[in-house]
């Protein structure tokens, strides 16, 4: 358990490079990886600052979409996660965290490039919260090419189905059910400013992120519902192992950051609790970039 308390080097405070070598068929499993990251399991200390509220969160077994699950419910929010069918080991730990704090947890497993199941996804989980205040749009899909021939329209549909199509889905079923008051938070990517040779489909993704969610925050502040941005740079995530780097990457990852390595998810969870807080109350349309000293233009 690393001391999230007291003043020390942020250099030092996680693990860095050089890592093993740990291929897994995507979506894989955080529990395989080496070292484990630090989602906040031990880590994250709440302060009440989400009592009450009912979170809907994609992606929520693993890497930041599960930090950000920890977090919520150690600030007192009930959650609903999406998952893979496939990734039902991860999201078994992430609902048993979630009743630790005495907080109603939701499991939606199923396959958000669906569109049906997409728009039902969300009903489930107002269903099981009954109602919906912070809709975390978190899920996606990353796989390097190292050449444009080599990404197929298979490729690049799986990774705009995943990344954008769903986004899209997912807002327009949960906006009606969301008061004002209410905060929506899309994860996009430093790979929207900066992009990636061998992250073509992915970056795309990325910066439609962007430009979707400010364009959405216009229409919903309408509304009294903030929409914002998280632009995360290189965190230590399932994500990474399964494809979405090489694996020679994959050992030196993070290790061009200022920091010289990754960051861990709780690093970025209370970026997201901010967000979703009243003490968030005047920000919209914003992008927050947590990229270890990379910055976004």
């Amino acid at each position: 358990m690393t001391d999230r308390l007291t003043m020390q080097d942020p250099r030092a405070q996680y693990p860095a490079p050089p890592f093993a070598k740990q291929p897994q068929p995507a979506p894989g499993i955080a529990g395989s990886m080496t070292p484990r990251p630090d989602h906040g399991e031990e880590s994250y200390l709440g302060a009440g600052k989400l009592q009450g509220r009912k979170a809907l969160i994609t992606g929520g077994d693993s890497g930041i979409g599960r930090a950000a699950a920890i977090a919520y419910a150690r600030e007192g929010a009930d959650v609903a996660i999406s998952y893979l069918p496939s990734e039902e080991q991860d999201a078994k730990e992430v609902i048993a965290l979630v009743e630790a704090e005495g907080r109603k947890a939701v499991a939606l497993p199923g396959d958000v490039t669906d569109e049906v199941w997409s728009k039902q996804m969300v009903e489930s989980a107002v269903q099981g919260l009954g109602g919906l205040d912070i809709l975390v749009i978190n899920a996606g899909h990353q796989q390097f090419r190292e050449d444009i021939v080599a990404v197929s329209s298979q490729d690049f549909d799986t990774t705009l189905k995943t990344n954008l199509y769903a986004l899209h889905w997912i807002a327009q079923a949960a906006i009606p059910h969301l008061p004002a008051g209410a905060s929506v938070i899309t994860t996009a990517s430093v790979q929207a400013y900066e992009p990636s040779d061998i992250l073509l489909d992915y970056a795309t993704t990325k910066a439609g992120i962007v430009a979707y969610t400010k364009a959405l925050a216009k229409q919903l502040i309408k509304k009294g519902i903030r929409a914002n941005v998280v632009a995360p740079g290189p965190f230590w995530t399932v994500l990474q192992t399964t494809g979405g780097q090489p694996q020679e990457k994959v050992s030196k990852f993070g290790e061009q950051s200022r920091f010289g390595r990754p960051g861990q998810p709780v690093e970025i969870a209370p970026v997201y609790v901010l967000l979703a807080s009243q003490e968030g109350s005047y920000i919209t349309g914003e992008v927050y970039g947590v990229t270890g000293g990379a910055g976004i233009a």
